[in-house]
């Protein structure tokens, strides 16, 4: 818009950009909490336990700010942890390719 006034959609676009940059260090910490449950040899249950919490929280402030793709990759990490003994190859697979759709963190 002329003379410097914001549309509704810049400021909307504005205000997810500021809340992506101030979460961007709890989606680290949770992105690191995925990748050493990706890792872990064995798996301790607790940190199964906070690894599939985490992927659940990623899924729904990854959905927030529109990341479907990203969403749909948390939901499986999730599903997988929630696995009585959750595939190992399939979690490393699913913890970088959710890193990978997130090239902005």
């Amino acid at each position: 818009m002329a003379g410097g006034v914001t549309s509704p959609n810049e400021k909307t676009k504005a205000l997810l950009a500021s809340l992506w940059e101030r979460n961007k260090p709890i989606l680290l910490e949770r992105l690191a909490v995925l990748n050493q449950a990706a890792t872990a040899d064995p798996l301790p249950p607790e940190l199964k336990a906070e690894a599939a919490s985490v992927a659940h929280k990623l899924a729904g402030t990854l959905g927030m700010f529109g990341h479907m793709a990203a969403t749909r990759l948390a939901q499986e990490l999730e599903a997988t942890l929630e696995a009585e003994t959750p595939d190992r190859t399939r979690l490393s697979k699913l913890a970088t390719e959710l890193r990978r759709n997130l090239p902005q963190l």
